[in-house]
């Protein structure tokens, strides 16, 4: 009976909802959010995050799509990499190659929505169990150690945390997807405007579709800036 009771509880406490944080906490979040995002120096760091996010994108698509998912890298220079095995052409190859970009913003999009309804314990535990299936799928060193400290750090937070250190740390992380998520698209364009990047996404999907890559690099700002302002006015409570 006592198991089945704390059974209960954790679920009751994973799908219950959270008051509300002040607004000054939703802000100083946003800041910090903000501060991770715009040095370069910092960002060389926090933009491992949105790697993970980027292949996790291509992976869950892949998946989804039909295609068979061989495996995942990700490096120190903040690149990754997703192989899936398939038809090298069709829907499934374009959707897992266009998914890569926004899905940072996607899910800051999608938290946004959860917080906005209270469900930061929710939050922690989706994320905790989405880099748990993505660590199974990582085929390096340096992939599994940056996934496997992600996961720590969410689920230790969600475990140990109290309530407003809970809110706190959801509240950065979406922010941080949802700041971050707008950066790589205008990294993407500078390089290619210098020559570089000549395999990237937006360059894939234009041999795929005959469809110029300015046009994906189109999509993948509007996503990206779409999100960002949606999920802030979730997030502000607007």
């Amino acid at each position: 009976m006592e198991s089945s009771t704390t059974a209960t509880e954790l679920w009751d406490r994973v799908v219950g909802s959270q008051p509300h944080p002040p607004l000054w906490l939703v802000l100083a979040t946003g800041v910090i959010a903000l501060a991770a995002v715009t040095p370069y120096r910092v960002w060389r760091l926090t933009r491992n995050a949105i790697t993970i996010a980027h292949e996790g994108g291509h992976a869950l698509v892949a998946l989804l799509s039909g295609r068979r998912l061989d495996g995942i890298r990700l490096h120190s220079d903040t690149s990754g990499l997703t192989v899936s095995r398939g038809r090298p052409t069709g829907l499934g190859m374009v959707l897992t190659a266009a998914a890569g970009y926004p899905a940072a913003s996607l899910l800051g999009l999608a938290g946004a929505a959860l917080l906005s309804a209270g469900h930061i314990t929710a939050l922690l535990w989706g994320a905790t169990a989405l880099l748990a299936a993505m660590l199974v799928m990582i085929r390096n060193a340096y992939g599994a150690l940056t996934v496997v400290l992600a996961g720590a750090a969410f689920f230790l937070v969600s475990w140990l945390a109290g309530p407003q250190t809970q809110a706190a740390f959801a509240y950065g992380v979406v922010w941080f997807l949802l700041l971050g998520g707008v950066r790589p698209a205008f990294e993407l364009q500078r390089k290619r405007r210098h020559g570089g990047a000549p395999d990237s996404d937006a360059d894939q999907l234009a041999r795929l579709t005959n469809v110029p890559p300015v046009v994906w690099l189109g999509l993948f700002h509007l996503v990206a800036l779409c999100s960002l302002a949606g999920g802030g006015r979730w997030l502000l409570g607007r």
